[in-house]
């Protein structure tokens, strides 16, 4: 029974200590290839500017982003497949990790049966990282590869790639934001263009240039047909205490009655009907003022859209990079020593652990 035990206990250990580290002596010793890490360090700045106005909010509208956003962004493209299809130019990425000098454990598809490309994304995903560090804002970029110019190679396309990125960004931030500017001039001409057409057709068709100042006129004459008329009553007055019978009174009647029909006349042209000067005044004001809008909305545009064109030639954000991709001079990975030590120390767990087991149930088979 003994020697049952022992033979268990052998078997045991054989499968759980002794043949993982010896295929991981084999893998780790001589199967595993040599990785090598190229890694960078970006940080997207932006120029320092004042507390945002009412045109920074507009900037902000317009699409001008802050730089953790572009930063973000040019992160997120980094490890994106249109990155990859950039670096695959060629077949340029395939070639490199599917060299026959890679070991078939580590290279991209080492029985050509991953054609997809979606294959090719997912090993892209695990040779690249890219690591945000919120509180500085620094990013890094790591990439593994089989051999040192090509980590080194495809860290630096990467690393233009965000430059390009957060340069695409800032060009249509620019273009979208001067182009809102220029409408809102075109929208602000075409209204002062129509108010001046405006008033150009109501005077044409009314056949008056200012109705405030033609009816200024016409009070003043009014004001002189009343004088005359008080003059003239008042000389009727006197005539008719001392002359009754004088041939002048008719005329002075006539006369009082002349002036009387004027000045109804000239109250009735003022202030008397829809097309009095009143009301044509109260209507060309409209026009005034609407005119008088237009136009500062038009000064307002065209002051807008300079500051938008001075924005737009101020360098906004930008890719500052603080460490170049490294040249590596030695693999990084895999870790040998460590993970044959780390197999062989697992090994020795689930042996102990399947031999406890084991002597439970015989125990409780006895």
């Amino acid at each position: 029974m003994s020697n049952v035990k022992k033979l268990v206990s052998d078997y045991l250990f054989l499968g759980f200590v002794v043949v993982p580290t010896l295929l991981s002596i084999l893998y780790f010793g001589f199967l595993a290839s040599d990785v090598y890490i190229s890694e960078s360090r970006f940080v997207v700045r932006s120029p320092e500017k004042p507390s945002m106005s009412g045109l920074g909010v507009m900037f902000k509208s317009a699409g001008i982003a802050n730089s953790s956003d572009e930063a973000y962004a040019a992160d997120d493209y980094i490890i994106s497949r249109d990155a990859l299809h950039s670096i695959n130019t060629d077949n340029a990425f395939v070639h490199a990790y599917s060299d026959p000098h890679v070991s078939v454990f580590n290279r991209y598809d080492p029985v050509k049966i991953s054609s997809s490309f979606e294959d090719l994304y997912l090993y892209f995903q695990r040779k690249v990282k890219v690591d945000n560090n919120s509180t500085t804002g620094i990013t890094t970029l790591t990439v593994r590869a089989y051999q040192p110019q090509n980590a080194q190679k495809f860290n630096e396309e990467l690393l233009k790639m965000a430059e390009d990125t957060v340069n695409h960004l800032n060009e249509r931030a620019r273009s979208d934001l001067i182009q809102f500017a220029t409408r809102e001039v075109r929208e602000a001409e075409a209204s002062a263009q129509k108010a001046a057409i405006a008033i150009a057709d109501y005077r044409n068709s009314h056949r008056i240039m200012n109705p405030e100042q033609q009816a200024s006129g016409q009070l003043q004459m009014l004001s002189k047909f009343e004088d005359a008329l008080i003059a003239t009553r008042a000389q009727l007055a006197t005539m008719q205490k001392t002359t009754a019978n004088n041939p002048g009174i008719a005329v002075l009647q006539n006369r009082i009655m002349s002036l009387s029909k004027e000045m109804t006349n000239e109250v009735t042209k003022i202030s008397g009907t829809d097309g009095s000067l009143a009301s044509k005044a109260s209507d060309y004001q409209g026009l005034i003022l609407a005119d008088q809008i237009a136009g500062k909305q038009l000064a307002a545009a065209v002051s807008s859209l300079e500051q938008a064109q001075m924005e737009a030639r101020r360098q906004q954000s930008y890719v500052e990079r603080i460490a170049q991709p490294s040249l590596p001079d030695a693999s990084e990975e895999p870790y040998r020593m460590r993970d044959i030590f780390a197999t062989f120390l697992m090994g020795l767990i689930l042996w102990n652990i399947a031999r406890m087991l084991n002597a439970s149930v015989r125990e409780h088979m006895d």
